[in-house]
């Protein structure tokens, strides 16, 4: 049974041994990516994150603004993240589930209903997103106010791996 945050009832409050996931792509990371992830950790007592691939996003029609690797690294780094596993395609997150022990499959509200056919092997939820901020919003910004109305889709290769 799928759950969304505003009627999540008090049994999604973090119980020892339950295991959550989720998945994303985490470009730009920005307030909105922290607060999901930090939500999704306090449903369970460990949180793996899967982090899609620019292979991946590519077979979606996406462009990650930052590098797989360096995305990975950034959500790895998260206190509130304890594992960080890459995202290949759509079909990996049943054999996920299983393969990690997974108890509770959580994702962004912009998803309700479309993973509820995981729910026969964990509890799948949709939490709210942080209001007025995304990757996608923060890209048309950035294009709203460049002067020629383009922005790059990622960053220079010398600079993707800059430190």
């Amino acid at each position: 049974m799928s759950t969304r945050a505003r009627n999540t009832p008090l049994s999604l409050v973090a119980q020892p041994g339950i295991r959550v996931l989720t998945y994303g792509t985490f470009d730009l990371f920005h307030i909105g990516h922290l607060r999901l992830l930090e939500r999704l950790r306090a449903l369970g007592d460990h949180l793996t994150v899967a982090v899609s691939t620019d292979e991946f996003n590519a077979r979606k029609g996406k462009q990650a603004f930052i590098p797989f690797r360096d995305r990975l690294d950034i959500v790895s780094s998260l206190r509130c993240v304890d594992a960080v596993i890459a995202e290949h395609d759509w079909a990996q997150k049943r054999e996920d589930i299983r393969r990690l022990g997974i108890d509770v499959f959580g994702m962004g509200d912009d998803w309700v209903g479309k993973f509820d056919e995981l729910s026969d092997i964990a509890r799948v939820v949709y939490l709210e997103r942080t209001p007025d901020i995304s990757s996608s919003a923060i890209k048309q910004s950035l294009r709203a106010h460049a002067p020629d109305g383009a922005v790059a889709t990622s960053l220079p290769t010398p600079l993707a791996r800059a430190s």
